[in-house]
C-alpha cells in the first residue's frame, strides 16, 4: 500500500491532451488504472477502442462522445459509460478545457484504434 503525490505523476502529451496515469501497472495493479486527462477546448482523443470497460467522471467542461455515428453529449458532474470494444471519441466541443477522471477495467490497458491496430501510448513506453 502507498500514497501517490498525483501533481507528481509524469505527464504525457498528444495533441490536444494532456494525460496521467494516477494509478495503474506501475503500482502493481492488474485489474484498472485510474487515468487524469485534460482535452484542450476543441481537440479530441484519438477514435479508439479497448476491451475493457470504461468510466469517465466529467470534471469541467463540456462535450460528446462520438460512438457508432452517434453524439452522445455531456457536461460537468455527469459520468460516461462505456462498454468494452466499443470504438469511440471522446470530444471537448467547448471554449474552455475539458477534465476528466477515468477509470478503466485493465491494466495496462491495450488500445485499439478504429481499424482494430494496435495503438501505442507514451505512458507505456
Amino acid at each position: 500500500m502507498h500514497v501517490n503525490n498525483n501533481s507528481s505523476v509524469q505527464k504525457h502529451q498528444l495533441p490536444g491532451l494532456e494525460h496521467q496515469t494516477l494509478a495503474g501497472c506501475q503500482d502493481g495493479l492488474k485489474s484498472f488504472e485510474i487515468w487524469r486527462q485534460t482535452i484542450a477546448a476543441h481537440a479530441a482523443t484519438p477514435v479508439h477502442s479497448h476491451a475493457c470497460e470504461e468510466v469517465i467522471l466529467i470534471m469541467g467542461g463540456s462535450g460528446v462522445c462520438r460512438f457508432e455515428d452517434r453524439e452522445l453529449p455531456f457536461k460537468a458532474d455527469q459520468t460516461l459509460v462505456i462498454p468494452g470494444n466499443v470504438v469511440h471519441q471522446i470530444c471537448n466541443t467547448g471554449d474552455e478545457n475539458l477534465h476528466i477522471i477515468a477509470t478503466l477495467a485493465a491494466s495496462p490497458v491495450e488500445v485499439k484504434s478504429e481499424t482494430g491496430a494496435a495503438m501505442a501510448l507514451p505512458w507505456y513506453a
